[in-house]
């Protein structure tokens, strides 16, 4: 595949295998049929022009906040689809430096359709969907509010494994989980996050950085 893009799992980050003669969908080996998830070993403009092209015609977003936060860059991207099902998530990296605390800190930003299993993953949660794992969505305050395309979307906490932050809400019809590294990282949701859908428009000044970790292999 052009332009160094790995293929792997969503859900557990293993190898998966094309269709065959004995199976339509992509499988791994530890859950099966799933559709999988691509992403670029490199980031820059046609990275990005590559992942709209391959959402363009869906129903699904690609968001990055806009603008960036003081001091931090575009750092991956990616997808999960096939020719035959079309887009059913992405997601987009940026990274900079930790608000309050210094140092380096990560922030994906997942967009995907109910049982891709991609942002739980991220999360450190079991299972495709967040599910039990919402601190009292259904009763409480949402813990953090962004705007997504112009719209208000809510946020709530999810019970994410202790080396990162994660939140979980819906935005265009599907999940929009943001999840940080360290977990002190979530401080950035204070910020009043501004998320664009870069399939729409994609700004002249978006700056580029080093490839992130956790879209390579990390979590």
């Amino acid at each position: 595949m052009g332009m160094g893009v790995s293929v792997s799992c969503p859900r557990c980050g293993g190898p998966v295998r094309p269709p065959d003669l004995m199976n339509s969908e992509w499988r791994c080996d530890v859950d099966g049929g799933v559709l999988p998830l691509h992403v670029p070993e490199h980031i820059g403009p046609e990275i990005v022009e590559m992942v709209r092209s391959r959402v363009d015609g869906s129903a699904t977003p690609l968001w990055c906040p806009w603008p960036l936060p003081p001091g931090w860059t575009v750092t991956g991207a990616g997808w999960v689809g096939d020719d035959h099902d079309g887009t059913r998530g992405t997601v987009m990296a940026i990274s900079g430096p930790t608000p309050l605390e210094g140092g380096p800190a990560d922030l994906l930003l997942v967009a995907e359709e109910p049982g891709v299993g991609f942002g739980t993953r991220l999360a450190g949660i079991p299972g495709p969907d967040p599910g039990p794992f919402l601190e009292g969505e259904s009763t409480a305050t949402p813990h953090a509010r962004v705007r997504a395309a112009g719209w208000p979307a809510s946020l709530w906490t999810v019970k994410s494994a202790a080396d990162r932050c994660a939140y979980v809400g819906e935005a265009m019809g599907m999940w929009l989980y943001l999840v940080a590294w360290p977990s002190g990282a979530g401080y950035v949701f204070a910020e009043d996050l501004n998320l664009i859908n870069l399939v729409d428009d994609v700004p002249g000044q978006l700056v580029y950085g080093a490839p992130t970790p956790y879209l390579h292999g990390r979590v």
